[in-house]
């Protein structure tokens, strides 16, 4: 049977075999809804029918849009029990990055959560010619929309019973004509470099790559696991859809993406999946309340925070812990690590997993320290979101873990990274060329990123292959391990590094408005907006001694010389960054050349001319001013 399971068979298996326990929640004004994995079987199925009736056929494509609700993961579900393809997009992406997906896939139906996903649909209805059908979730706002082709979800599930009634058993025969070989998701990647470009992942890939993920971490039926990142993810497909399936947990929806740390604490996950930015911003949240904290709760939390790191970089070298140290962080876990936890919503994980790129050691060690069970995990949306994880025992900053029993990992010549699996996708759609660019005769999926082996059979990731470059004087230069070393400062959201053939590093830098507005207004320093925070000298000298501090932990050579603060934040609006918030170097090297030219022409100011996209596509120029910094200069100061 095992090599006959698709997706929609895990369901049904679940529904016979777990019918009583909770397979999905949602939470809806300020209330926990749950649905049993009999009561999951039974909206997907009649979901299904319902497409059934409305012509839905088999090969054709459904595309999501919205938050994290379970009426879009069981869209999904419904198409594929059909023999169709689920398109999971970004919600926040503008309208042209839309048209190009949708058009591009071919959608015929688009499930979207609620009003302002629908306008989105609706401003661009004129140019999807293959769109037959919108379903909405939500009906709030949606009582004077009158179109033909828009129906509700419950609209859709009602047709479905009566098609049910009328084709007996037409559901099953559906799902048992389904092929592990056929394709289950298609999962546009970032698009650091272009367009982005649709991976076709089979129910194969799925199942066997769930099967390898099983064996390497423990999942029990009953974890709890919240579902908040994009479902166009990859790890949101894999963890939500894939693993919940194929082990039978529990997935929560957040009520909105503003309450998510919230939900969090109010859930406490026993499984926890996150980018580096999130934990990155639990971190400065941590940091912020710490800094305002009375002297003496500020002075407790510093030095327990001090002991926890030195006995779990003790604990990373195999070192015995002195008495005094295990005392230190025994208080340590009473009065600060705990409570910590509690707050984060994180007081029940097993473990938690960080990956879609690097972390930067310090965060790392600080989860490790106060107790989460913190791991790095390494794959990419061709992989099926899976190539090495690091076993709880073996957790590492600069590595990212072990490769998964039944995939295969060298590297090239070159220090690229290759993998073969049966987790490695189909192919891009559309896109043979592509495609043969990256699986070559032998079946090894070129990755694109630069990394190693290290003694202990360890995967380790240096950059990607095509950025990893040298300063002029032929020293290695990795400009994301740099920017992940300054945006461990919570004033610093985001750096982007330039030195390749240059003669020093220099960077420029987002500033985070929120903590750095509060620092602001701690001080009584005025500011009307994120330019005019950015621009102050107070806030240049703040992150002067930031750059400071990152350059203490770099060798002289790679030290950043020179950083500008940028007026604006990258923006995946303004394809800055993915919306998966990796940088697209190319497009920013190209659109900041002034401030390159301004860094290493010895020019103190640069004009920025920076063009702001909105979400219905309409562009806007923002023109100012910005200083160059010397951070070599604050060495003199001190």
């Amino acid at each position: 049977m095992a090599e006959r399971l698709t997706l929609p068979r895990l369901l049904v298996r679940n529904a016979r075999d777990l019918r009583e326990r909770p397979a999905i929640r949602e939470k809806d004004r300020g209330i926990w809804q749950t649905w049993t994995w009999g009561q999951y079987h039974g909206e997907v199925r009649d979901f299904a029918l319902g497409l059934a009736a409305l012509g839905f056929t088999r090969g054709e494509r459904l595309a999501v849009i919205g938050d994290n609700r379970p009426r879009l993961y069981w869209a999904q579900l419904a198409a594929q029990a059909l023999g169709g393809v689920s398109v999971p997009v970004y919600q926040d992406s503008i309208a042209r990055e839309l048209a190009y997906v949708w058009n591009h896939a071919e959608c015929v139906i688009i499930v979207a959560e609620d009003q302002e996903q629908v306008d989105k649909v609706l401003a661009l209805r004129n140019e999807l010619p293959a769109l037959r059908l919108v379903v909405y979730d939500d009906p709030r706002g949606m009582l004077h929309y009158r179109y033909d082709w828009l129906r509700s979800f419950q609209e859709v599930q009602e047709l479905g019973r009566t098609f049910g009634r009328e084709h007996p058993g037409h559901f099953e025969v559906e799902v048992e004509q389904g092929r592990p070989d056929d394709v289950a998701f298609i999962c546009y990647t970032s698009g650091t470099t272009g367009s982005p470009k649709g991976a076709m992942l089979t129910h194969a890939n799925a199942v066997v790559t769930a099967e390898v993920a099983a064996r390497a971490e423990e999942f029990r039926v009953d974890d709890d696991y919240l579902a908040y990142l994009p479902m166009a993810w990859v790890g949101d497909a894999f963890y939500t859809l894939v693993m919940s399936l194929y082990i039978g947990f529990a997935c929560n929806c957040p009520e909105s993406p503003e309450t998510v740390q919230r939900d969090l604490r109010e859930l406490g996950p026993t499984l926890v999946l996150a980018p580096p930015r999130i934990w990155e911003n639990m971190l400065t949240g941590v940091q912020v309340k710490a800094a305002d904290a009375p002297g003496v709760k500020r002075r407790i939390f510093e030095r327990f925070c001090a002991a926890a790191e030195r006995a779990e970089i003790l604990k990373s070298d195999g070192k015995p812990l002195p008495l005094g140290l295990r005392l230190a962080v025994a208080l340590g876990e009473f009065f600060v690590y705990g409570p910590v936890r509690d707050q984060l919503g994180l007081r029940r994980a097993r473990w938690a997993l960080t990956g879609g790129s690097p972390l930067g050691p310090d965060t790392f060690r600080f989860f490790r320290a106060i107790g989460v069970n913190l791991k790095q995990v390494y794959g990419s949306t061709e992989t099926t979101g899976l190539v090495s994880l690091q076993p709880s025992a073996e957790a590492n900053p600069t590595t990212a873990g072990r490769p998964c029993a039944g995939i295969d990992v060298r590297i090239a010549e070159r220090g690229e990274v290759l993998v073969k699996s049966a987790g490695i996708f189909r192919g891009y759609l559309k896109n043979e060329e592509a495609t043969r660019e990256v699986i070559d005769e032998d079946g090894w999926f070129h990755t694109g990123d630069a990394g190693f082996i290290d003694p202990r059979g360890h995967l380790v990731i240096i950059d990607r292959a095509k950025d990893v470059g040298a300063l002029v004087d032929g020293t290695p230069f990795a400009p994301q391990f740099i920017e992940n070393k300054l945006k461990f400062s919570p004033y610093i959201r985001e750096a982007v590094a330039f030195g390749h053939a240059r003669p020093f590093v220099a960077a420029m830098i987002a500033i985070d408005p929120n903590t750095v507005g509060n620092w602001a207004e701690r001080r009584g320093l005025p500011y009307t907006s994120y330019t005019d925070l950015s621009q102050k000298p107070e806030v240049r000298e703040l992150i002067r001694e930031e750059v400071r501090k990152c350059n203490a932990t770099l060798p002289d050579v790679t030290k950043v010389r020179r950083f500008l603060l940028l007026t604006k934040d990258l923006d995946a609006d303004d394809a800055e960054v993915t919306r998966t918030r990796k940088v697209r170097r190319g497009y920013v090297a190209e659109k900041y050349a002034t401030v390159i030219d301004a860094f290493y022409g010895g020019r103190d100011e640069v004009e920025l001319t920076t063009t702001i996209t909105y979400e219905d596509g309409r562009q806007a120029a923002l023109r100012s001013l910005a200083r160059v910094q010397d951070a070599e200069e604050i060495a003199a100061h001190g």
